[in-house]
């Protein structure tokens, strides 16, 4: 298959997932979703598990922002290299102004790498709730038009990957 080909059906399959012009629960759902993988978010959870936990919550905090940490540089090593642009939209104005680029993506490189690690490093009770919330932040970036589906399925294998090799390297 030639690449603008599979671009365009790319394109066509992200499309499809779009809900920014389809008002309702569904929508804001999905737009809630697509924000909870923000690093802000993650960095300023983690830094009160480190600031308010004891010792094995601050080990656990500071692993996991280093590993956000490298999975962001990964992903912006990546789109500087691809730089393929957004699909165009109005939603998420913020991320088209600091980040033009969206492959791979990054909040679905977190959210997997953040679900592999939760699996790997408990607690247990979390890791059902990320294993779930995962995959519906990721398809939330495509739903609100700021990823095609490849950015995403790209940026889930990254940070799976990473999470992967973060958990055999400390085991």
């Amino acid at each position: 298959m030639k690449l603008n080909t599979w671009l365009e059906a790319d394109a066509r399959w992200s499309a499809w997932l779009n809900l920014t012009e389809r008002p309702g629960p569904l929508r804001r759902a999905a737009g809630i979703l697509a924000h909870s993988g923000d690093s802000w978010f993650w960095g300023l959870g983690l830094l009160l598990v480190w600031l308010l936990g004891e010792r094995y919550w601050k080990s656990w905090a500071v692993l996991l922002v280093a590993a956000i940490g490298l999975t962001a540089g990964l992903v912006m090593l990546i789109k500087l290299l691809v730089r393929r642009r957004r699909p165009e939209g109005d939603w998420g104005a913020i991320y088209r102004r600091t980040d033009p680029h969206s492959f791979p993506s990054g909040h679905a490189a977190r959210a997997a790498l953040l679900a592999a690690l939760v699996a790997g490093w408990g607690p247990g009770w979390l890791a059902p709730i990320m294993i779930v919330w995962a995959p519906l932040v990721i398809l939330a970036r495509v739903a609100m038009g700021l990823h095609y589906l490849s950015d995403v399925i790209a940026g889930a294998a990254l940070g799976l990957l990473v999470g992967l090799g973060m958990l055999l390297a400390l085991a």
